[in-house]
């Protein structure tokens, strides 16, 4: 029987005798080996692995038996019905195992070559013929079996396959009828499946049995195999059925460590610190207005059935006694910002104050105008002056304002004659105080850093409530995942009276006059447009359009009669605010700019964008600019340029500027829809999941098998048990294996750990 001992050496894990295969399900007293343990033996302790094979899996990652056990087959043949030469049919695509005859290398014309191998079955012969793949004539050597995967043709009597999908398996008679597993190989460093095949299934053999920290209860109700089983199945299934519990159960388990580390970080911050519990009936408890209630009569429209159970799901939490912790996501225009500001009076009403933090100085102003705009006539209780209240303040705290304003500023804040204060970074500076702070709000939440967070809630005396905001709609089950510390709130429904934006992929440079003259009509109506350019300046490198040369351009040309202004990122505070302030007062018609519009700007009589080079965009940044129009009841365009015209200076035919499959799955589908959720789907398909999860995920959590996109039920069931798992202090004392494995999980360092806490 193994013991999971640590003393044990690789030197004594590599003289272990061989054995025969185990049971497929050992008995659960076994200890077994865990998974930190495993991932502490080198791939060197499989004989066949030697320095210049590991130094090769070490450039694909895979370092230790850990990794080599979880580097997983992505496809499966099925050799118990495999198909022979003889019955495949014409101009259909199949698979085959044939053996290699032959193989020659010809030279063509233009230094082309052509690899040429005669394969046989029992049944017939065929030719397998590679252009341009000179390395085949090296790796199809006589005598090697194959799976090829193409389409069956007949040229000149003979049956061939042109540039078909190729796997090395060896001539292992172990093979022979049964399932065969393949992995991904490297061409680069020279390492095939066959040979991943051979190592794993010796490394899961001298394992022999690996710990499984999920009781049997679990297992039984979830329907989850057994954890050596699944490692066993998924590398060599008796049959394909078994791969597939196999899979979940291997899935489970990388969701379920994840979810388990959110939880006990939510639960360790609920306990540990100390909050406000907000006052959410003044006039019950104070005698004094409801701020909240006076705030929404106010508004010059209805909240959407959504904003108002937000601000329900809000105020609700702010009543506990500790701090809020809840992630609200919402679409472009869905009315984050008057739930937040409900959050925030909630605090004010009961005496604290609010800061909400932007990522930039024109998102920043942006709020305060609204914020005064929305606040305008409230009053708060002032026990200091005459009349008992006076006028609720707004306070703006960027790197810009001058040091006198700066100074005043920072008095009041710490004097509490300032209610809310919104900004950038520069709200946490070791300088700024506060009298009381009792909500945080983070707009945009991706675009600060952990520590800048964490400084922000900080400076609070008590455990202030905190509200991440994100405009970049996530699909449930990223969420669940990425933000699984925070309570969620989706803002699925936009305001009354919104229409869609009329969405053109405008593909051909002939197609772009048409463009400009929409522009020109549209600033006639009394309306205004944006232009986006993906850089500030033009390069030799990368030859797309830039800011200041479009403007330019621009200015002497499609828009010479239209007031035009020009803003990016590199320009000064004072310039920024200028151009901004004639933008929305409407003396600036066309703003040409960059992406610092992206968010957060809401100019209503804005009703055309120009968006080039729009391929060079991503889903989710190209349906934020879009949202900057289409904010009234007004009939609003988003035009999507990609073709190469003679009259943009920075367009060419350069590889930088090429469309590939990707680009134009983004496009096609912003034209066709204007739901950000439904896009997040559609990019979370294109994309796949690892730019999500690097939001989040940290130590080796890595997921291999787990898809956001599928396994919503895995999801759901891991968050379940982890919350039955973790007790309301956060820890696992009860479930020591669980605590272990997680510990490595994490890395369990004490940066680590201030890391999940802060996150």
């Amino acid at each position: 029987m193994a013991n999971d001992d640590p003393a044990e050496s690789e030197s004594q894990l590599k003289s272990r005798s061989k054995l025969s295969f185990a049971p497929s399900s050992p008995p659960s007293p076994r200890p077994g080996r865990r998974l930190a343990f495993l991932d502490g033996i080198k791939v060197t302790a499989i004989k066949s692995i030697g320095s210049k094979k590991a130094a090769s899996l070490e450039e694909m990652g895979i370092v230790s038996i850990l990794d080599l056990i979880t580097h997983y087959p992505f496809r499966y043949i099925d050799r118990t019905n495999q198909e022979r030469i003889a019955d495949m049919k014409i101009d259909q695509e199949a698979t085959v195992v044939a053996e290699v005859s032959k193989v020659e290398s010809h030279r063509l014309r233009n230094n082309r070559v052509m690899v040429v191998a005669d394969l046989y079955d029992d049944s017939a012969y065929m030719k397998a013929v590679f252009f341009n793949q000179p390395w085949r004539a090296h790796q199809l050597r006589k005598n090697n079996q194959l799976i090829l995967f193409g389409k069956m043709e007949f040229y000149r009597g003979h049956r061939q396959m042109t540039n078909p999908v190729v796997d090395l398996i060896g001539q292992d008679s172990r093979r022979t009828g049964k399932i065969v597993p393949i992995y991904p190989a490297s061409e680069k460093v020279g390492i095939t499946s066959w040979e991943f095949m051979s190592w794993i299934e010796e490394a899961l053999l001298r394992a022999e049995y690996i710990v499984d920290p999920l009781p049997q209860d679990y297992k039984r109700t979830l329907r989850l195999v057994d954890r050596t089983k699944a490692f066993r199945d998924i590398h060599t299934p008796a049959a394909l059925a078994d791969t597939v519990a196999a899979r979940r159960r291997l899935a489970f388990d990388e969701l379920w460590r994840l979810q388990t580390a959110l939880v006990a970080q939510k639960r360790q911050l609920q306990q540990s610190a100390n909050g406000i519990r907000h006052v959410i009936n003044p006039k019950v408890e104070l005698n004094q207005p409801n701020l909240v209630e006076e705030f929404i009569r106010s508004l010059p429209f209805q909240l959407t059935d959504a904003q108002a159970k937000a601000v329900s799901t809000i105020t609700d939490d702010m009543a506990k006694p500790w701090p809020m912790h809840r992630l609200l996501q919402g679409d472009v225009g869905a009315g984050k910002t008057v739930v937040a500001l409900a959050g925030m009076l909630t605090a004010v009403q009961g005496g604290h104050q609010a800061a909400l933090m932007a990522p930039t100085e024109v998102l920043a102003e942006q709020h305060f105008l609204v914020m005064n705009d929305l606040l305008s006539g409230l009053n708060v209780f002032d026990a200091a002056t005459l009349s008992g209240n006076r006028p609720l303040t707004v306070g703006l705290l960027t790197s810009s304002i001058s040091t006198k304003e700066r100074t005043r500023l920072l008095s009041r804040l710490k004097n509490g004659e300032i209610d809310l204060v919104v900004g950038t970074h520069a709200l946490v500076v070791e300088s700024v105080e506060f009298i009381s702070l009792g909500m945080v709000v983070i707009d945009e939440q991706h675009r600060f850093g952990v520590q800048q967070r964490a400084a922000l809630r900080d400076k609070a005396i008590l455990g202030a409530d905190t509200l991440v905001m994100t405009a970049t709609p996530i699909p449930r089950t990223a969420a669940m995942t990425v933000f699984g510390d925070l309570d969620l709130t989706i803002l699925d429904e936009l305001p009354t009276g919104r229409k869609p934006v009329n969405t053109v992929w405008v593909k051909d440079p002939s197609e772009q006059a048409k463009v400009w003259e929409r522009v020109r009509f549209e600033v006639a109506q009394g309306h205004q447009a944006y232009v986006i350019c993906p850089l500030i300046e033009g390069s030799d490198k990368l030859r797309l359009s830039a800011v200041n040369q479009e403007y330019e351009r621009l200015t002497k040309g499609e828009l010479s009669s239209l007031s035009v202004g020009l803003l990016h990122g590199q320009m000064g505070s004072a310039q920024k605010e200028d151009v901004m302030k004639n933008f929305r007062s409407g003396e600036i018609a066309v703003l040409v700019t960059t992406t610092v519009i992206e968010v957060g700007v809401d100019v209503r009589a804005a009703t055309v964008m120009v968006i080039l080079d729009a391929n060079r965009f991503g889903m989710a940044q190209l349906h934020q600019l879009r949202g900057r129009v289409g904010r009234s009841s007004e009939h609003s365009w988003c035009y999507l340029l990609t073709g190469d015209s003679s009259d943009t200076i920075w367009h060419d035919s350069s590889d930088n500027n090429q469309l590939n499959d990707e680009a134009i799955r983004r496009l096609e589908a912003l034209e066709h829809c204007n739901n950000g959720f439904e896009l997040a789907e559609v990019d979370l398909d294109i994309r796949g999941e690892g730019t999500i999860l690097g939001v989040r995920q940290k130590g080796r959590s890595d997921f291999k098998l787990a898809s956001l996109r599928h396994d919503l039920e895995l999801i759901t069931a891991a968050r379940k048990v982890a919350e039955e798992m973790v007790d309301l202090g956060g820890s696992l004392d009860r479930y020591p294996l669980l605590k272990d494995e997680l510990k490595w999980f994490l890395n369990d360092t004490d940066q680590e750990a201030e890391f999940l806490f802060k996150s």
